[in-house]
């Protein structure tokens, strides 16, 4: 037998309070040493999101959740950023680095980000933008470098982003610019590339002619100092035509210089072309050949203009701003032959609009060969006989006659109103002096007949007085005759009237 310990209160408690400490202990050791990918101090961190704006950061913090998609690092001083930065961030879509003081990008500095969807490098201090600064981003879609320094785009500068759709450049120091290097992506998925508000001096109007329809719509050179051309003033005068936002939603802030001597010679030569009027029209500002076509009839679109010689491949561009190439659509709705002709099977109303014919001349290079606009159209019913505007002027003849009609030809409904009295007859009780509540006269003037449902109403005036409900006719003093018997019938029918319409007896 083991000597029994006696029982000590203090013991339980003793042992709960070392756990607590040594809880704490741990706790303390874990906060010191934070994880490796725990939020950093500076930052905002969600689910997926992780902001560290307006910090003040000079270096990109270094441990980063690598579940972030969004990375918001705007409004700081960032001056570079270090090669493979974003390997440990696979699912970033969207990088924002604008507001901070970054003059060039390192050659890897983008690498590791295969997924970037958006980014956003505007109000920096980029002074060029270089072949390999993001060559590495095949899936961008928008690149916002806006209010840069920026005087120079390589003509490389965005020749693997095949998938990029919106590029912001304005604000900027640019004085040229490589339209040839957007030709094939304009002909894939570029909608807009803003070049406004820079210093472009000249604008190569046989370049942009070249360009796909859908990238003419979305391309913005407004506020620009360009040389006054007749060219120019014509092409986008043709853009305006076509309804394409880049001039319709400027359509005002489009200034040219007239002379390069005088710096401050800017008009606004859009809206006021009057010195324009002279301009003639270049084979660029051909409208697009009309091609009018029935539903279901089979159609085949060829370019009249030679291609040049160099040309190896052809590519049209449909109205819905899709790529068609050898042999065809998805859904060979839509055929390319190696001649360069365009076969639609089966016309349908959606195949409407302007398609663009283009000669590859190299992958970089296109050339436009012609825009034909097709235009489909139900056919008309066989049994069509009138014109819509007979059809309208036998309606209005109609509907002329039922007015006439109804106007002169009407039937009387009061046949004893539309007799006309005799010529010595006393006057008729379908008179103004009769009722017009009765239309049939009373069936006898003796002084004892009932009250019937069929009541006059008297209209001579004045009215003397009533008593209790009965309307008494001053007759003695506006009419010599009283006593005629017609006279009394009339008093005798008042008197009767105001005996049903009255609410209380009558005091005889």
């Amino acid at each position: 037998m083991f000597p029994r310990v006696p029982a000590d209160p203090l013991w339980p408690r003793a042992v709960k309070l070392l756990v607590l400490l040594q809880l704490c202990t741990q706790g303390r050791a874990a906060r010191a040493s934070p994880l490796p990918h725990g939020c950093p101090t500076a930052c905002i961190c969600t689910s997926d999101l992780l902001s560290c704006s307006q910090q003040t950061l000079h270096r990109v913090p270094p441990a980063l959740p690598p579940t972030t998609a969004t990375l918001d690092l705007s409004h700081n001083a960032l001056t570079q950023l270090q090669d493979h930065w974003l390997a440990a961030l696979p699912h970033l879509e969207a990088l924002h680095i604008s507001h901070n003081q970054i003059k060039d990008l390192s050659p890897q500095a983008f690498h590791n980000a295969s997924y970037l969807r958006h980014l956003d490098m505007s109000s920096n201090h980029l002074h060029a933008v270089e072949t390999h600064y993001f060559n590495a981003l095949v899936s961008l879609e928008e690149l916002l470098l806006y209010n840069n320094r920026i005087k120079r785009v390589d003509e490389n500068a965005f020749a693997k982003l095949s998938v990029l759709r919106k590029v912001y450049l304005s604000w900027n120091n640019l004085t040229t610019f490589p339209f040839r290097s957007v030709q094939g992506l304009g002909s894939y998925s570029l909608r807009t590339l803003d070049l406004s508000s820079n210093s472009l001096s000249s604008i190569p109007v046989e370049e942009l002619a070249a360009l796909p329809e859908n990238i003419r719509n979305g391309l913005y050179l407004h506020n620009n100092p360009v040389r006054c051309s007749c060219p120019l003033y014509l092409m986008l005068q043709r853009w305006k035509q076509r309804g394409f936002s880049s001039v319709k939603d400027f359509f005002e802030e489009h200034t040219c210089k007239v002379s390069d001597n005088v710096p401050r010679s800017l008009i606004k030569f859009l809206k006021y072309s009057h010195m324009f009027e002279n301009c003639s029209a270049g084979p660029e500002d051909v409208h697009p050949v009309p091609f009018p076509a029935m539903v279901g009839q089979a159609l085949l679109l060829a370019c009249n203009a030679s291609p040049p010689a160099t040309a190896t491949t052809y590519m049209w561009i449909s109205p819905h701003h899709e790529p068609i190439k050898h042999p065809g659509n998805s859904n060979r709705s839509l055929e390319l032959y190696h001649n360069g002709s365009l076969k639609i099977a089966a016309a349908k109303p959606w195949h409407s609009g302007v398609y663009v014919g283009l000669a590859i001349n190299s992958p970089r290079n296109f050339s436009r060969l012609c825009e034909i606009n097709v235009t489909v159209h139900y056919p008309k019913p066989d049994g069509e006989t009138f014109s819509t505007g007979l059809t309208t002027l036998l309606g209005c003849i109609v509907s002329l006659v039922l007015v006439l009609v109804y106007l002169y030809l009407t039937p009387c409904h009061c046949l004893s109103c539309c007799k006309k009295p005799a010529p010595l007859s006393p006057p008729q009780e379908c008179s103004a002096q009769s009722s017009i509540l009765s239309t049939t006269p009373p069936a006898t003037d003796a002084p004892n007949r009932k009250v019937s449902t069929n009541k006059h109403v008297v209209f001579l005036e004045p009215l003397r007085e009533t008593q209790n409900g009965k309307i008494r006719l001053a007759l003695g003093e506006d009419f010599p005759d009283a006593k005629h018997p017609k006279v009394l019938q009339l008093k005798s029918d008042s008197e009767s009237i105001s005996s049903v319409f009255s609410d209380t007896p009558i005091v005889s």
